[in-house]
């Protein structure tokens, strides 16, 4: 990127934002990245992280599938244990509160729709009524049978992994009301026992959010093209609400022909530094707050 059209991009992004009445962050794995969390771009990414998946050959369609909990339950816990475990020790990274910051000076502050199963968002300080995890969250966990609509939370859970083997080592975590096999509530592959029941309160608080806004800006990071769902929505949101679109994203940064969109071909963090620095020149960031705290 040249060094003027990165000034053109950024400068036409903060106006975007300077402009808004609220924002709305869409983001996907690439948004981890930054705090060193994996995105599984392509087998060798998840082959690097689990080697003993990679020993067998194993895709990451292959584990992060339903059917592994009924066909080698420890093997599917080791792979969600481990990730439990790895997202409960990431510190969110600085992006996070640029965000946040951002937010605090728009009239109806922030909504976050994410694919990240991570609470990474949550972790950083957002208020869990303006987050959609349009996946479900691995903090919380529902019945594999499934004996009801119960959905509960993870906390109490501390799994031992046998991190080279991919296997789970403390006992297989059970249901409480039916003693079945639990799982982590999340959206896998072949999955038609997942309960979306959280997830859609969370789309209607989504839905609620978006009718107080009359000029809401789009900032959407590190949603790949593999599994485009996030994406997809920010594109259809920004088209029937008349939204800008900013769209982070080091490798996929094409934006739709149609409509305000722009592409900065950056990382989340990266992206969202340079924003930053180009509303603070603008005055942005004065004393005092114009709009709603997220936490």
């Amino acid at each position: 990127m040249q060094n003027d059209t990165r000034a053109q991009l950024l400068a036409q992004a903060a106006q975007w934002i300077i402009d808004a009445d609220a924002l709305l962050i869409t983001a996907g794995a690439g948004m981890g990245v930054d705090s060193g969390l994996p995105d599984f771009r392509g087998e060798e990414g998840l082959w690097r992280h689990y080697p003993a998946l990679g020993k067998a050959r194993m895709s990451f369609v292959e584990i992060a599938n339903s059917q592994v909990f009924v066909q080698d339950p420890a093997l599917a816990w080791g792979f969600y244990g481990h990730r439990l475990k790895l997202y409960r020790d990431t510190a969110p990274h600085a992006g996070f509160a640029l965000l946040r910051r951002i937010a605090a000076r728009l009239p109806h502050g922030a909504f976050v729709l994410t694919s990240n199963v991570d609470g990474q968002f949550q972790k950083a300080g957002f208020a869990p009524g303006r987050i959609c995890e349009i996946h479900g969250s691995i903090h919380h966990l529902q019945c594999c049978a499934p004996c009801g609509d119960a959905i509960w939370d993870a906390e109490s859970l501390q799994p031992e992994v046998d991190a080279a083997a991919c296997r789970l080592l403390s006992p297989l975590p059970r249901c409480p009301s039916c003693g079945a096999l639990a799982r982590p509530n999340v959206l896998m592959f072949d999955d038609w026992r997942w309960n979306e029941a959280r997830s859609e309160m969370q789309r209607a608080n989504l839905e609620d959010w978006l009718q107080k806004s009359a000029s809401p800006v789009i900032v959407e990071l590190g949603a790949g093209l593999s599994v485009s769902t996030v994406r997809r929505i920010g594109e259809s949101l920004s088209s029937s609400l008349s939204a800008p679109l900013i769209r982070i994203n080091p490798r996929d940064d094409s934006i739709p022909r149609s409509g305000r969109a722009l592409g900065m071909p950056m990382s989340a963090l990266e992206g969202l530094q340079a924003i930053a620095a180009q509303l603070e020149s603008h005055g942005f960031f004065g004393a005092g707050s114009a709009g709603e705290n997220l936490a």
